[in-house]
């Protein structure tokens, strides 16, 4: 018996369109995109990261079931497809969602076990729960999981590495060999070799950052600075933190925030660069003595100009490849769509 035209109609929208939610710890980004031509047609984003959803979780009352908690947080998750579906103007029932990120965490809506070493960065290895749509939310739901190896992990990064090799192939390059460097508050270096991620490391650079600005005796000696606009003052006090992870061990280095500012070496928004560079200095230091490894810098437009400058001073950029911000951007989102596809294939 042939299939109700409505029903047909239903099935072509569905697979016109496809969201893909990035969910980190401390935001939330939400994307349209059609399918067709992978382009997307409008986002929203928000501060609910899982951290705050997981304290709210916790309060809420609603701890009994593991179904709850899906539930719980796809009522968050309904709130933000509405207003998106008023801003694009798209009927959005019954589009199904990639999500990627912290929300398959233990803090998250559903803990998924992490896939392991060596991984496949075309996305063949990739762990997903799919979730059947409900009533209460019309939504099929992918959720991926994150990569582990013996003694660290990662999660959204993975897809991140999805679908930079899938974006690079289409500009007809290739996701070499070497290390993708992933800036931020937890910094991920990603070891690439034959199509597979083999290894990876993580720094705490960001949130060490954020605990001395804000909770250490150096507080004292620093004033947040609009990170945009950079003078050349606070160029050269960047580069002398870089250079002075270099020359000491990092606690006794950062003694010298405190020292620069009572001996008015630096004044206090110079010293607030000085603290970045010798961080991102100390993470980057290491890779002096692996002097043949081909370097991927993989930033958003908020750290690159930062981490360029760190990989300069070091004398790391020849050998350095500067991925596109706006291929970083959409990183995610990519890498999204291709596992959507491996999915969608594996269930025809």
């Amino acid at each position: 018996m042939p299939e109700p035209f409505s029903s047909l109609l239903l099935k072509v929208f569905m697979e016109k369109y496809l969201l893909g939610c990035d969910w980190g710890t401390s935001s939330c980004r939400l994307c349209l995109v059609n399918l067709e031509s992978q382009q997307v047609i409008g986002e929203v984003s928000s501060e609910e990261g899982i951290g705050k959803m997981h304290t709210a979780w916790l309060n809420s009352g609603r701890k009994d079931s593991p179904e709850n908690r899906v539930g719980f947080f796809c009522d968050y998750l309904s709130k933000q497809i509405k207003l998106l579906s008023e801003h694009t103007a798209v009927n959005l029932h019954n589009v199904a969602i990639v999500i990627s990120g912290m929300a398959s965490s233990t803090i998250g809506m559903s803990d998924v076990p992490y896939a392991t070493l060596p991984f496949a960065i075309n996305g063949n290895d990739t762990v997903v729960k799919r979730i059947t749509q409900t009533n209460n939310f019309p939504h099929e739901i992918i959720l991926v999981s994150g990569v582990r190896s013996e003694n660290d992990v990662m999660r959204g990064e993975e897809t991140q590495l999805i679908g930079l090799a899938a974006s690079l192939e289409k500009d007809d390059a290739k996701a070499s060999d070497g290390l993708f460097i992933f800036p931020g508050t937890h910094s991920k270096h990603a070891y690439i070799k034959d199509g597979r991620l083999v290894k990876f490391n993580t720094f705490m650079t960001g949130e060490i950052f954020n605990i001395i600005k804000n909770h250490s005796i150096l507080n004292a000696s620093l004033e947040k600075q609009d990170e945009k606009e950079l003078s050349e003052a606070d160029i050269d006090a960047f580069k002398l933190g870089v250079k002075k992870s270099k020359e000491a061990r990092l606690l006794n280095a950062l003694f010298t925030v405190r020292t620069n500012q009572l001996f008015e070496k630096l004044d206090k928004k110079e010293n607030y660069f000085y603290l970045s560079g010798l961080l991102i200095g100390e993470e980057m230091s290491y890779l002096l003595k692996e002097k043949e490894l081909n370097l991927y810098l993989c930033s958003g437009s908020n750290l690159k100009d930062f981490y360029s400058m760190a990989m300069d001073e070091l004398g790391l950029t020849s050998r350095t490849t500067i991925v596109a911000g706006d291929m970083v951007d959409k990183a995610a989102l990519a890498g999204q769509l291709v596992i959507f596809q491996q999915q969608q294939s594996k269930t025809k």
